[in-house]
């Protein structure tokens, strides 16, 4: 391969988001839309769209891309791919057909869009969802994604307004992507640490939609580019609750992430995340590492599930099954308080 994707772009996967701040006032002002077929919109900056068709079906839609988060294009295009089906899986829906998007700059070779392509194709086969199409620009960044188009019983659909106190909270796949794929592109990371973070950016999160289905959950939400204490602090808003986190259980994707965070290697993304967080979150004596790894920038990560305690085994059971990457209790869902997360050290 003649060029090394992550150098054509200013930041990679998630990390390329707008920050949330940001996006709250590009977001100010837009007209609501007041249907009683559309199930989710945008005001719970929920993971993706629930619009009702009928008394047993509803659609998911949701739309991702992202700039390239590793070299290799069959890689960037499966990542890419794992983390557009996500949307739907945390809506609680199963994907149905997917759309391509695909922009590139000149530079890049036709074997490589087709590589891009390929890849991606794979993963929406391994979902069980069809691909029915696409389209592709010349941009200066190269960016990859789908438009994906899913089902879910209405009575089913899960959102980040469904959370209430007392809720355990799981979490199916460890923290790092963003310190790992930073810490690679500086050169600075391992063959151990690039495997690590490339098995779980192409981990399906299918549990969503059987957990779903089983009635477990009260919500779910996929943590991706505003990190963990992002992503929770839209669910505790949008659900009226606030959120303990125990910094000591959550995983970590290898245990050179916190030494890679105490060498530098934090993402933009990253560090956005965290200033935004501090809004909202006690940190009490979390370290300053520790509060950048609670607010890493993930590419393609797990799901956060909110589960009542007496369907807590059930629950572990399923995904035990579905063999997630972990399946670890991190903290609970509490009364509002005048921060949306405390974080016990």
């Amino acid at each position: 391969m003649s060029i090394r994707l992550t150098t054509l772009s200013s930041c990679a996967g998630c990390a390329a988001k707008l920050p949330q701040a940001k996006l709250a006032q590009v977001l100010r002002d837009l007209p609501g839309i007041a249907d009683e077929r559309l199930l989710v919109g945008a005001s719970t900056s929920d993971d993706a769209a629930v619009y009702q068709l009928n008394a047993e079906q509803a659609l998911v839609q949701t739309v991702d891309f992202f700039t390239p988060i590793v070299d290799d294009p069959f890689l960037y295009g499966q990542i890419a791919a794992t983390n557009s089906l996500s949307d739907v899986y945390a809506m609680g829906g199963r994907p149905l057909t997917a759309m391509n998007l695909l922009g590139l700059p000149d530079e890049v070779e036709l074997d490589i869009a087709h590589t891009i392509l390929r890849g991606g194709a794979e993963k929406v086969q391994e979902a069980g969802c069809l691909l029915a199409g696409g389209h592709s620009i010349r941009i200066p960044e190269p960016v990859y994604g789908l438009s994906v188009t899913g089902l879910v019983h209405p009575g089913r659909v899960l959102t980040n307004a469904g959370g209430r106190a007392g809720d355990i909270l799981v979490l199916t796949k460890p923290l790092g992507t963003g310190i790992i794929t930073t810490a690679l592109k500086r050169e600075k990371g391992t063959l151990e640490l690039e495997a690590a973070a490339t098995r779980s950016m192409c981990t399906l999160n299918t549990p969503g939609a059987v957990i779903a289905e089983r009635g477990l959950v009260r919500a779910t939400t996929d943590i991706t580019g505003f990190g963990l204490l992002g992503h929770l602090g839209s669910l505790c808003r949008s659900s009226g609750v606030s959120a303990v986190i125990h910094a000591a259980q959550v995983p970590a994707l290898h245990p050179g992430v916190m030494e890679l965070i105490a060498g530098g290697c934090v993402p933009g993304g990253t560090k956005n995340n965290l200033a935004h967080a501090e809004s909202f979150t006690d940190f009490a004596n979390a370290t300053p590492d520790m509060r950048y790894f609670l607010a890493d920038a993930q590419t393609s990560g797990g799901l956060l599930l909110c589960v009542p305690p007496q369907n807590l085994d059930e629950t572990m059971a399923i995904l035990a099954e579905q063999n997630t990457l972990c399946r670890t209790v991190i903290g609970k869902l509490t009364a509002p308080a005048a921060k949306a997360i405390l974080v016990e050290v």
